[in-house]
């Protein structure tokens, strides 16, 4: 699986505020691209590389935790930091509980700021791998024929070859070609790991 660079978005009314975000963290070689609005970050946005959001609260038109609460309904995966001058305990909370990676005040200190973004693209490559073995694992799955799929969960439930042969209406011989068939397709050496896949691609 590919993960590509990872790219810090950052959006702020204030241009000036922009530039000096851009210039420090462009200085420890990590990409930006700034926006003047919620809305411009919005319409603009493409959730297909790693990275983080640093995102001012009060601007003009859509406030930052509008454009939270935007991203959660899209599902999207960024991680969240605000960094505001205009911060407070409501504010906090509120974003706090709708998963804000962290709420920094301004003027942040630039060695925090800079930890902070490469906690946070650490977190999102790790929910981009999660997302793309769920892909794998599904389409995996998708590849079983009706019966292949239904021996491989029993499998997963604990079953023996017996006790799924009765249950299907198959002989015992007839579940093995199925189950070496699943373990193939899945990509699974073993039966626990079978069942592992198994119980990973239902989370």
């Amino acid at each position: 699986m590919t993960i590509r660079n990872p790219l810090i978005h950052i959006v702020d009314d204030d241009k000036a505020m922009r530039k000096s975000l851009c210039w420090l963290i462009g200085s420890v070689g990590l990409e930006t691209q700034s926006y003047a609005s919620a809305d411009e970050f919005f319409q603009n946005y493409i959730d297909e590389r790693p990275g983080c959001l640093l995102l001012d609260i009060r601007m003009p038109g859509k406030s930052g935790l509008d454009l939270q609460d935007a991203l959660n309904q899209l599902d999207t995966q960024i991680p969240v930091i605000f960094l505001t001058g205009h911060g407070d305990v409501p504010m906090a909370v509120r974003a706090f509980k709708n998963g804000a990676f962290d709420f920094l005040q301004k003027p942040c200190n630039d060695q925090i700021l800079l930890d902070r973004i490469n906690d946070a693209i650490k977190v999102h490559q790790q929910r981009i791998a999660k997302n793309q073995e769920q892909t794998g694992l599904q389409e995996r799955i998708k590849s079983l024929t009706k019966r292949e799929h239904e021996v491989a969960e029993l499998v997963s439930h604990g079953l023996h070859n017996k006790d799924i042969a009765k249950k299907l209406g198959i002989s015992p011989k007839t579940v093995e070609v199925y189950r070496h068939n699943a373990l193939v397709k899945m990509q699974a050496e073993s039966t626990a790991e079978l069942t592992r896949l198994w119980v990973l691609s239902e989370h």
